[in-house]
């Protein structure tokens, strides 16, 4: 018990997050439950815990979009997302650790609240331990479906901690009902600002969260035929609409100006240093870094990941991006494919400004002061490098301080979209205009002429007179904007398991970009002829050969062996 508390004390000392590995160093001391958990201070400290559990830019973090079809470890398959992958015998995804510390902390306020202590201050911080929890069993519900529950703390040889798997309605009501009870016990994301508190869970955040929840379950149950879709469906459409109509978020729209010329590019600017803090009102919940180097909470290393040494973009990924008129590239007459005599950034032109903002072109601020020309043959195999997060001046130090969106209005708004069409089969175009056209209203307009002669245009809007007079489906329009707008950040895994599609996807042979010219003739980084390629001169990834996706099992992930072997009540998964 008291190296259980000792660990929540280190880890309180910053809101930010710590390495593990620094636990070691940290000896036994009389700090314990007899002498801390007497003020609403110690409740604040205990909490400070949770959220250096927050999913940040580490390696691990990164790699979860490999899970997807839209990005490949560069060097060889992900099992998650070829299907190779067998029984683990443990896994930090089952996340009881975590849990205990949330229920430490409840347990705990009422020792607090008889020593006379302010209950509506007690309530912010058991608030963050339920939205923690919360957000704790809904990870583990995501990959294992209905889990055991334990909602006080015990021991490890307590005989009540060894339960059987609730079902998936019982877990989610505890989930949901530590989120009503957050929602209404937190703080608004103002009231923690006036009190430089950036960064704790606030009102919206909890849901946000909530709309998040609501909207995976009641997607998974109505495509997977199971449940009460139209309940959870309405819960995350009214979630949404409160974070909406909260008046405490807005998408982010600064730009930036360099010399004197000003860049439309609030998207890219939304995962850099300018994209930091409240006045930044579409970050609604983040993981927090240090400001810079000498004012560090901790750092990241996320652009040598994304440079290529752990995740590179596929094409199965980039063919999303719609044209400025709003139209895919099997529909759109500005769409040009790819052949031998286009330049890679030739690619990216007339296209959704977000493919620029979220990939490399030739031209960006590149690593060691340098600018990117075509991608290099070793480090983004696939024809594409991530640009989301780069930052020459981190990069250069491998350590970035840049902070990273949990949950951002931009979700909230989709969430609201999707939810919308799937309760009706419909959606209003002024449900559009307040949802997904907002997003598109904030990109920087497109030439679709010349450079001698350029003829620009906003990015059009999605509309029911669009989808209808082009043979488009609305549904497919909606997760299009969900999967660009979102894109690399953990969600398009997820999302393919809830619509019943990954058995449709993740089979599919994974592709780079079309092999330009001058990849093969480039002096600097000279690709060699010899890469694989299909019938249409695109980089072979991972051949459909050695891809499969067993429906009957991995709509599930396993529960790790050694859980079972602790607890004979707990029933494996179907197929696993």
């Amino acid at each position: 018990m008291k190296k259980r508390f000792i660990y929540i004390l280190f880890a309180s000392m910053t809101v930010g997050s710590i390495s593990s590995c620094k636990i070691d160093t940290v000896p036994e001391t009389t700090v314990t439950d007899a002498n801390f958990w007497n003020t609403v201070a110690d409740l604040r400290l205990a909490a400070n815990y949770f959220y250096s559990t927050l999913p940040g830019l580490t390696q691990k973090d990164v790699n979860m979009d490999n899970w997807s079809t839209d990005a490949y470890p560069n060097d060889k398959g992900d099992a998650i997302s070829d299907g190779s992958r067998v029984k683990p015998a443990t896994s930090d995804d089952y996340k009881y650790y975590n849990i205990f510390q949330a229920n430490k902390l409840i347990a705990k306020s009422a020792d607090v609240l008889a020593k006379g202590a302010d209950p509506t201050q007690v309530n912010w911080y058991v608030g963050e331990a339920r939205f923690f929890r919360a957000f704790y069993y809904f990870e583990m519900f995501k990959r294992f479906g209905g889990v055991p529950l334990i909602t006080k703390p015990m021991e490890v040889d307590d005989p009540g901690a060894y339960l059987p798997r609730a079902s998936r309605e019982e877990t989610l009501k505890l989930i949901f009902d530590d989120l009503d009870f957050a929602i209404e016990a937190l703080r608004s994301a103002d009231e923690i600002n006036t009190v430089k508190e950036y960064g704790r869970v606030s009102k919206t955040a909890a849901l946000a969260f909530k709309s998040r929840v609501a909207l995976f379950e009641g997607t998974r149950e109505e495509f997977h035929k199971y449940g009460d879709a139209k309940k959870h469906l309405l819960m995350a459409k009214e979630a949404a609409e409160a974070v909406m109509t909260s008046g405490m978020h807005a998408l982010f729209s600064q730009a930036t100006t360099i010399n004197g010329v000003t860049s439309d590019d609030a998207y890219f600017n939304l995962f850099q240093l300018a994209g930091e803090g409240r006045t930044n009102k579409e970050n609604i919940l983040v993981k927090l870094y240090g400001v810079n180097q000498e004012n560090s909470i901790v750092s990241t290393a996320v652009q040598r990941y994304y440079e290529g040494n752990s995740i590179v973009p596929t094409q199965n990924f980039v063919d999303n991006y719609l044209m400025a008129d709003g139209l895919p590239i099997t529909k759109s007459p500005l769409y040009q494919a790819p052949n031998s005599t286009m330049a890679h950034a030739d690619y990216f032109k007339k296209k959704d400004p977000r493919m620029s903002f979220t990939l490399f072109k030739r031209g960006d601020e590149y690593i060691s002061g340098g600018k990117y020309t075509i991608p290099n043959p070793t480090k983004q195999r696939s024809g594409y490098g991530i640009r989301k997060y780069a930052n020459e001046t981190f990069w250069s130090r491998q350590a970035s301080y840049i902070d990273k969106p949990i949950i951002r209005y931009a979700e909230v708004l989709l969430n609201y979209a999707e939810a919308v069409y799937e309760l009706d089969g419909a959606i209003s175009d002024a449900d559009l205009d307040k949802t997904i056209n907002l997003l598109r209203a904030r990109l920087p307009q497109i030439n679709i002429g010349t450079v001698a002669a350029p003829n620009f245009i906003p990015m059009a809007k999605l509309s029911n007179a669009l989808v209808k007079g082009n043979g488009l489906d609305m549904r497919e329009e909606i997760r299009r904007e969900r999967h660009v707008e979102l894109a690399f950040e953990g969600f398009t895994y997820w999302d393919l398991l809830r619509w019943k599609t990954a058995e449709v996807e993740m089979p599919k042979t994974l592709l780079g970009s079309y092999l330009f010219t001058e990849y093969l003739s480039d002096k600097d980084q000279k690709w060699d002829p010899k890469t694989p390629v299909n019938a249409h001169n695109y980089i072979i990834l991972q051949d459909a050969s050695l891809r499969r996706f067993d429906p009957a099992r991995d709509y599930l992930w396993p529960i790790p062996t050694l859980e079972i072997a602790k607890n004979d009540k707990i029933e494996q998964n179907p197929g696993w």
